[in-house]
């Protein structure tokens, strides 16, 4: 069964590897990939099954024992993730089979897909720090090609940002690992979490977990490390800013709340302070961009930052219940902001623009379209009975509960201004006058919302659930804020 830790990670390398050979031949390459796909997501499936009931897998490549040979770890959360990552990308797959380009699948498309979705699956399941580092690399050196694939000049001047920034981070990321390298003598997270845990010096892990929480927070795109994302994640096909907005950044997250929940524990009053502090102006100044833009992908993007800024909140809260509201939410917020992208991309289609202000009467031509949408960006807002309410309850009850009553006004105000920034979209694109040609409203988007579909009932499906759900990111907090568990699994006794 251990064996079964490797399949989300190689077989989209090997389906990627594959698909070169088949790239002027799109229909092979389509029917290969959603194959894949199916597979990829039932063995997510077992996988997350397998970790509820079994509990904490190991699989250790060439039967080296850790923490001298590579590992990967199948806990609740590693196995949730990988779930959710492996959701997102069928989903995406279907929807870019009716939008992307024929020249642009010519050019590797699925390949670089496949890819993205194995470094992402990878660096959940890793549980060492450098190999956590390769499939960030992996990851990454995929986005770059998806994100200039089509060549546009304005994708083009982006990507140059987007691989720069992440360049500087990943440098970054080599240095943190060199330095906790030569203090502890691991990189393995389980035994890393043991030396620290015996160190008496703990000042110069201090300087080395701000170093990871700043390369971490480059990725997941928190303040003011930020700046790189709303511009570059609108460049992109629907279909990839939908991958990118719903998944690349929770990767960043995800390690965030790893580390910082396993490896870097040992002065929470300092580490985890400063994250929330971090979390509230990310959260801040992250709706204040969605409020001031007027292109529908643009409030989107800026959403990713404010978004974002309630999962690090959960971890800087640092309670049970707060870190099961940041699972909860970041499960929420993977699902409806993948939606939302590609229903921006189903409105481009009709009108052929995402200036909301060119926009107008859709909800007269596109009925399904318009009320699908409304549904998600109420469960952006947090409308009960939605996903994003009984997320975000959690959280902002914890806060209160704890008396941080700073960071419950910024979460409640980034609410009500995330509702204002929907309803604008709302009612510019779809209510009021018809703004798009007869021809326009004449065109056909069933097809389009065929995929969005069950990412929609996922919402509400989440929110009518919410206390079987809320009950299983419970579980995965209490994994997570008792490490000698994961320890135990790695090491052994």
């Amino acid at each position: 069964m251990n064996n079964m830790l490797i399949i989300p990670v190689i077989l989209p390398f090997a389906i990627g590897a594959t698909l070169i050979l088949f790239a002027n031949y799109r229909k092979v390459q389509r029917f290969i990939s959603l194959l894949a796909s199916i597979a990829i997501l039932a063995s997510a499936l077992f996988l997350a099954y397998d970790a509820y009931t079994n509990g904490i897998t190991t699989l250790e490549f060439g039967n080296w024992n850790a923490p001298f040979g590579i590992v990967f770890v199948s806990d609740l959360f590693s196995t949730f993730m990988v779930l959710l990552s492996a959701i997102i990308g069928l989903i995406c797959l279907l929807f870019a089979f009716y939008t992307i380009h024929p020249e642009r699948e010519k050019f590797y498309f699925y390949p670089f897909y496949f890819f993205l979705l194995t470094g992402v699956n990878g660096a959940f399941l890793t549980g060492d720090l450098f190999n956590l580092f390769v499939f960030f690399e992996v990851m990454l050196l995929s986005s770059y090609a998806l994100i200039v694939i089509g060549g546009t000049g304005y994708q083009l001047r982006e990507s140059f940002k987007y691989a720069a920034i992440n360049v500087f981070a990943s440098i970054l990321f080599l240095v943190g690992v060199a330095y906790l390298y030569g203090i502890t003598g691991t990189l393995n997270m389980a035994h890393l979490a043991v030396r620290i845990g015996e160190m008496e010096q703990t000042g110069a892990l201090q300087v080395v977990a701000m170093i990871f929480f700043i390369v971490f927070a480059m990725k997941g795109a928190l303040f003011p490390l930020y700046f790189w994302l709303p511009r570059s994640y609108y460049g992109p096909p629907a279909a990839i800013a939908a991958l990118f907005g719903g998944l690349l950044t929770k990767v960043g997250i995800y390690a965030i709340i790893r580390t910082f929940t396993l490896i870097f524990t040992n002065d929470p009053g300092f580490t985890h302070t400063f994250i929330l502090w971090i979390a509230g102006l990310t959260m801040f100044f992250g709706v204040l961009g969605a409020v001031s833009q007027f292109d529908f992908k643009r409030i989107l993007s800026y959403h990713i930052i404010s978004q974002v800024g309630y999962m690090v909140m959960g971890l800087g809260l640092y309670t049970r219940a707060a870190i099961a509201g940041a699972v909860f939410y970041i499960a929420h917020h993977i699902i409806v902001k993948t939606a939302l992208f590609l229903f921006a991309g189903a409105t481009q289609k009709v009108t052929g623009t995402t200036d909301i202000k060119q926009m107008g009467g859709l909800l007269k031509t596109h009925p399904w379209l318009a009320w699908l949408f409304l549904i998600c960006a109420l469960s952006l807002a947090g409308i009960p009975p939605l996903s994003g309410f009984f997320s975000k309850f959690p959280l902002i009850l914890e806060s209160l509960v704890i008396e941080s009553y700073g960071i419950a006004f910024v979460a409640l105000l980034v609410g009500l201004l995330t509702l204002f920034s929907m309803i604008k979209i709302f009612v510019y694109a779809f209510w009021g006058k018809q703004a798009h040609t007869d021809e326009q409203a004449s065109i056909s988007v069933t097809k389009l919302l065929l995929p969005i579909v069950p990412l929609v009932m996922l919402t509400i499906a989440l929110g009518v659930a919410a206390e079987p759900v809320f009950t299983y990111s419970l579980a995965v907090a209490d994994q997570l804020l008792n490490p000698e568990i994961y320890i135990q699994s790695v090491l052994g006794e």
